[in-house]
C-alpha cells in the first residue's frame, strides 16, 4: 500500500504538485488578459461564468506566456524551481540567461508547457477537493432531499447514495494521479528544454579555463615570491652566521635583509591570497616591478652573498608596466637559481637591454666546479623555469636556459609591441 501511495503522496510529488500549483499562479495574469481579448470578440459580458469561455481565456494567454519568456531571468528562475521542487539535479541544468535563437525557443516551450500544465492542475486543485468532499458525505446528507436544497433525482436511489464516497475518492485519486503525471513529465523534460545548449557548455568552458589561467598566474606569483624569498633569507641567514664573530658589518647588512625580504613576500602573499579568497585584487599590494623594485632585489641578492653585475643599458622606467612587471619576475627567477646554485665567492651578471623592438634579459653565473675534470651541468627546467616559459609564452617571447662555454645563462626575449597597455588593470 505504501509503495503505491508513494509515487502520488510521496514528497517528490508533493513537491512536483506545489511547482505546478506555481505554473497555474503564474498562468493566472495570462489568462486575465486572454479574457480581455476573448469578452469583446465573442461579446459575452463575463467569460469567467462560462467553462468554454476561460478555456479559451487560457488558449489565448499561453503564448503571451511563450513571448515574456523570452525576458533573461526566465531561465534562471525556471531552472531554480525544477532543481529544488521538480528533483533533477544542478548539473543537467544551463545557468544563467538563454544565449542563442535555440535556447530561448527551448526557454520559451518550457515556461509555456509549466504555465499551461500548471494551469489545468491548479485549476483541477480547487475543484476538485470540494466536489469529492461533497460525494464523500452525501449519505449523511439524505435527510436534505425533501428541503429547498433538494438532492438530484438519481441520488433517490440507494445505490447512487452508496456509491457517491466511492466516486468521491476516486475523484480525489484521479486529481493526484494527474498530478504526478504532469510532474513526472515535466521533470523527464526539463533536462532537455532547460539543459546546457552548445553555446552554454562553450561558455562554461571558457569560464573554467579563465579561472584555471588565473590561478596558475597565482601559482606562479607564489612560487616566485615565496621561493625566491626563502632562497634569499636562507642563504643571507647561513653568510651572516659564517661571518658572525668577524664582519659585524655584514651581518647588520644581511639582518636587513632578512627583515626587508620577508616584509615584502609577507605583503605579496596576502595579496595573492586575497586574490584567491575575493577574487578581487582591489586594495591590494601592487606588484613589484622593474622599474620601482630592481634596486631592493639587487640589494637582497649581495647580502645573501652573491655578487652581481648588473648592465641597464635600458632604462626600466621606459618599460610598459606589465613588460616591467614581468621582467621583474624573470631577473628575480635567475638571481634566485644563481643563489641556490652558483656557490660562494662567484659573480653572477645580469644585463637588460632592448634590441629590435624586443626587450633582451641575460642572467648568467659560472657553473660551480663538479668531482671530475670539468664543471658541473645544474638540471634545469624545474617549476621556476617552466614559470619563466609560461611568463615568456603569454607575451609572445622565448626562453634559451643551460650551459654555454662554463656559465649557465638564462637568456629571455620579449617583445615590446604585445605588452599590455599600461592603463590596463589586472589582478595581482
Amino acid at each position: 500500500m505504501r509503495e503505491f501511495a508513494r509515487p502520488l503522496f510521496g514528497r517528490r510529488a508533493r513537491l512536483r504538485w506545489i511547482h505546478l500549483i506555481l505554473g497555474g499562479a503564474l498562468a493566472m495574469p495570462y489568462v486575465f488578459v486572454g479574457a480581455v481579448v476573448v469578452g469583446p470578440a465573442t461579446g459575452a459580458d463575463d467569460v469567467f461564468s462560462s467553462l468554454s469561455l476561460q478555456l479559451a481565456s487560457f488558449g489565448v494567454g499561453l503564448p503571451l506566456a511563450a513571448v515574456t519568456s523570452l525576458f533573461p531571468l526566465t531561465r534562471p528562475l525556471e531552472t531554480a524551481a525544477v532543481r529544488w521542487l521538480c528533483g533533477v539535479d544542478a548539473d543537467r541544468l544551463a545557468e544563467g540567461p538563454a544565449r542563442g535563437r535555440a535556447a530561448k525557443g527551448r526557454t520559451a516551450a518550457w515556461f509555456t508547457l509549466h504555465l499551461g500544465f500548471g494551469g489545468i492542475v491548479a485549476g483541477m486543485s480547487l475543484a476538485v477537493p470540494p466536489f469529492a468532499a461533497a460525494l464523500i458525505v452525501l449519505p449523511l446528507l439524505a435527510g436534505l432531499r425533501g428541503t429547498r436544497l433538494g438532492l438530484p433525482q438519481v441520488l433517490d436511489h440507494a445505490w447512487a447514495l452508496a456509491l457517491a464516497p466511492v466516486a468521491g475518492l476516486a475523484s480525489l485519486l484521479a486529481l493526484a494521479g494527474c498530478a504526478a503525471g504532469a510532474g513526472a513529465l515535466l521533470a523527464r523534460w526539463a533536462p532537455a528544454l532547460l539543459g546546457p545548449t552548445a553555446e552554454d557548455r562553450l561558455a562554461a568552458a571558457e569560464a573554467r579555463a579563465a579561472d584555471l589561467a588565473v590561478r596558475n598566474r597565482l601559482a606562479r606569483e607564489l612560487h616566485d615570491s615565496v621561493g625566491h624569498a626563502l632562497s634569499a633569507v636562507t642563504l643571507q641567514a647561513g653568510a651572516a652566521r659564517r661571518v658572525l664573530g668577524t664582519d659585524p658589518g655584514f651581518v647588520r647588512e644581511a639582518l636587513a635583509a632578512i627583515e626587508d625580504t620577508t616584509r615584502r613576500t609577507v605583503a605579496e602573499l596576502d595579496a595573492v591570497l586575497g586574490v584567491l579568497r575575493d577574487g578581487d585584487a582591489s586594495g591590494t599590494a601592487p606588484a613589484p616591478t622593474l622599474a620601482a623594485d630592481l634596486d631592493g632585489l639587487l640589494r637582497r641578492t649581495r647580502a645573501g652573498g652573491l655578487k652581481v653585475t648588473a648592465a641597464l643599458r635600458t632604462p626600466p622606467e621606459a618599460l610598459p608596466p606589465v613588460l616591467s612587471r614581468e621582467a621583474y619576475r624573470i631577473v628575480q627567477e635567475g638571481l634566485s637559481n644563481a643563489l641556490k646554485h652558483a656557490g660562494e665567492g662567484v659573480t653572477a651578471t645580469l644585463r637588460v637591454e632592448v634590441r629590435d623592438g624586443h626587450l633582451e634579459i641575460t642572467v648568467g653565473n659560472p657553473l660551480p666546479a663538479g668531482p671530475g675534470p670539468g664543471p658541473v651541468t645544474r638540471p634545469g627546467g624545474g617549476h621556476g623555469l617552466r614559470g619563466v616559459e609560461d611568463r615568456a609564452r603569454l607575451l609572445g617571447g622565448t626562453v634559451r636556459a643551460g650551459p654555454a662555454e662554463g656559465t649557465w645563462r638564462l637568456h629571455v626575449r620579449l617583445p615590446m609591441r604585445t605588452a599590455t597597455p599600461p592603463d590596463r588593470k589586472e589582478s595581482q
